[in-house]
This record gives structure tokens, C-alpha cells and sequence, in this order.
């Protein structure tokens, strides 16, 4: 009997070879809470990554979402984020349980996402990606004990690379769309990056200003490309 992380009810794993061996981690949940999280599934943004079954014909352009339009006809922001691939929808299961994780530091919540961050990574990018978590500042570090985004990037079992520093501002998540875009930049890049694909990774893609962002300063600094890997797509 294994205890769920989430609901804290007992409940029995189903064994499988690759568990057996090893090869897999054992499920932190149980199937009733693994089932609440809604997976991003089928024909998506080529940039994004966001579903396209959730957007009529109108929200679309070709292979692209119509954000991710917008932000492509900017000068500035072209071609700045390669890629970004997420592994569930925002409902209002995984925005409970991101606001347990990361709002009120239930740090072990982490471990539930080890397998599908690890399936993520092997599917989309490869070892040869320079994965870098997104900062906080040291005023927020200190606020929330721990950097949500790290966290997650370590469990992708590969080394980690703290190459970016960020300025203490207002909380983005009070911020509108066009607030988010046009702050300045508060990242930047503390190590060399020169030449180097780099892999981002933080909790939830929304808007995508904060990834650009960074990105940006990345670029600037000579890394060849930025792309990204999200837990959630809002």
C-alpha cells in the first residue's frame, strides 16, 4: 500500500515490468488525482506548445497559435523562443496544486512530476540542451524557501546550470499581458552560455514574457538557441 501525496489516501501500485526494474519510478498518486490532471494532448502551437483542440480556427495561423503571431511579428521578439512544450493544462486541479507547491512551499510536491518531466524531456530535447531553471530573485527566494523552477529541472536527473540572475520586481501573475511585455528586462546572464542550445524550465507557461525574456538576454549573451520545458500551459 502506497500513501497519495495529494489526497493522502492509501492506495494499491500496479506493478509493471519497468517499475520492477527499476526503469521507471513507482506512481506518488493515486489514480483518482493522477486522472484530475489534463494532459496536453494532439496537434499543438509549433512554438507554444498550446493545444490547438481549445482555440476555434480564428485563434490560429498555419502551424501557429495567434499569441504566438502576435509575438513573432515584433522584431524583437522573433525567433527569440524556439520552442516550448508543456505537460498539462492549467484547470483547476493543477492550479490547486501548483498554489500548494509553490505559495505555501510543500516542496515534496515536486516528486509527483518526476516521470512525466523526465518522458518530456527525452521526447522533445536531449542531453546536449544546457537545462537552466528561471531565478527568482533573492528577495522572493527568500519569501518562498525554495526556487520551484530548480526544483523542477532537477529532476530531470541531468546537471543544472544557474547561468541567470533576476532583479526583485512585482509579482508577474498581478500583471496584465501588455504590463508583462513591455517591463524591462530583469534577467541577467551570470555565466557562458556562448555557442550553447539552452533548455529552460519553470512551473507555468502563461503569456510566455517572462521565457522571452530570459531568452532574449541568452541570445544576446552568444547561446545558439533557447527553447523550454513547462510543467503547466496556462
Amino acid at each position: 500500500m502506497s500513501t497519495c501525496l495529494l489526497c493522502h489516501n492509501y492506495f494499491e501500485e500496479v506493478d509493471s515490468w519497468s517499475t520492477l526494474f527499476s526503469l521507471t519510478e513507482p506512481d506518488p498518486l493515486c489514480s483518482t488525482c493522477s486522472e484530475k490532471f489534463e494532459k496536453v494532448d494532439g496537434e499543438t502551437c509549433e512554438i507554444c506548445g498550446r493545444p490547438f483542440s481549445e482555440l476555434s480556427d480564428e485563434y490560429r495561423e498555419g502551424n501557429l497559435c495567434y499569441d504566438c503571431v502576435r509575438w513573432e511579428k515584433e522584431a524583437e521578439w522573433q525567433g527569440v523562443l524556439t520552442k516550448n512544450r508543456s505537460i498539462y493544462l492549467y484547470n483547476d486541479f493543477a492550479k490547486e496544486v501548483i498554489s500548494l507547491y509553490k505559495f505555501r512551499g510543500d516542496y515534496v510536491i515536486s516528486s509527483i512530476f518526476k516521470t512525466p518531466l523526465k518522458k518530456a524531456f527525452k521526447t522533445h530535447f536531449n542531453s546536449s540542451y544546457l537545462v537552466v531553471p528561471i531565478p527568482l530573485s533573492d528577495e522572493r527566494l527568500y519569501e518562498r524557501g525554495f526556487n520551484q523552477a530548480k526544483a523542477l529541472a532537477e529532476l530531470l536527473d541531468v546537471q543544472v546550470h544557474e547561468v541567470l540572475a533576476r532583479t526583485h520586481l512585482e509579482k508577474q501573475s498581478k500583471k496584465s499581458r501588455k504590463e508583462r511585455i513591455s517591463r524591462g528586462n530583469v534577467f541577467r546572464v551570470i555565466d557562458i552560455v556562448k555557442d550553447k542550445d539552452i533548455l529552460l524550465v519553470d512551473d507555468i507557461y502563461t503569456t510566455g514574457s517572462t521565457l522571452r525574456h530570459a531568452a532574449t538576454m541568452l541570445l544576446e549573451a552568444g547561446a545558439k538557441s533557447v527553447s523550454s520545458l513547462t510543467l503547466i500551459r496556462g
